[in-house]
């Protein structure tokens, strides 16, 4: 018979191994601080586009209007870039140095639960915006993006759960101060990403 300790070995084996068959688990904390730095610069340049030099609490004073909508967009979509660009390097290094595949079934499955959420906010906010409702966008930003991240969660670190639910929370939070939403927007994705990137390049990178 085997000793008691290599019946836990084994077990932790398997363990081990349905976690690396159901879970992708390259995703770097880096790219986390990284996409969280991004946001907090496009933040800052929408700041300076529509509110300089009013105080950014004093946001409620200026509004978003079609002739700066444009550079708006263009800076968001900067960011976006930005931050997949620097997700995907970050993983795919994560991988290779693990010796784990990057692309597989498992992430195929976190693309899927990934985009279902996020293409619906996308569309949905772009729909706002030709409505002229900008004062909404950066809430339905926030809650689409935290629904994405608890829909693709059961393929990630468990952690990515909360992160969700912070997102949902600030969102609904924006939503009730609309006229703060350039805020939230920095606080949701830029302080959160870099404090969550930080806590998992803290617990699983180093």
């Amino acid at each position: 018979m085997k000793p008691a300790d290599h019946y836990q070995e084994d077990l932790a084996s398997i363990r081990k191994m349905m976690e690396q068959s159901s879970k992708f688990l390259s995703l770097s904390g880096l790219s986390g601080i990284l996409a969280g730095t991004f946001a907090l610069l496009g933040a800052s340049a929408a700041y300076y586009l529509i509110q300089f030099p009013l105080a950014p609490i004093d946001y409620r004073q200026e509004s978003v209007r079609g002739a700066n909508l444009v550079p708006l967009l263009a800076i968001a979509a900067a960011v976006l870039v930005a931050s997949l660009a620097s997700g995907y390097w970050l993983s795919r290094r994560k991988a290779e140095k693990a010796g784990q595949p990057f692309w597989n079934e498992t992430s195929r499955r976190l693309v899927i639960n990934l985009l279902i959420p996020l293409a619906t906010g996308g569309l949905f906010t772009l729909l706002l915006l030709l409505n002229g409702h900008f004062g909404v966008v950066a809430p339905s930003l926030l809650i689409f993006y935290g629904l994405a991240l608890i829909n693709a969660s059961p393929n990630l670190y468990g952690e990515i759960r909360y992160l969700g639910y912070s997102e949902i929370l600030i969102g609904l939070a924006a939503a009730l101060w609309p006229g703060y939403g350039l805020l939230f927007w920095a606080l949701g994705f830029g302080v959160l990403h870099i404090v969550y990137g930080a806590v998992m390049y803290r617990k699983y990178d180093r």
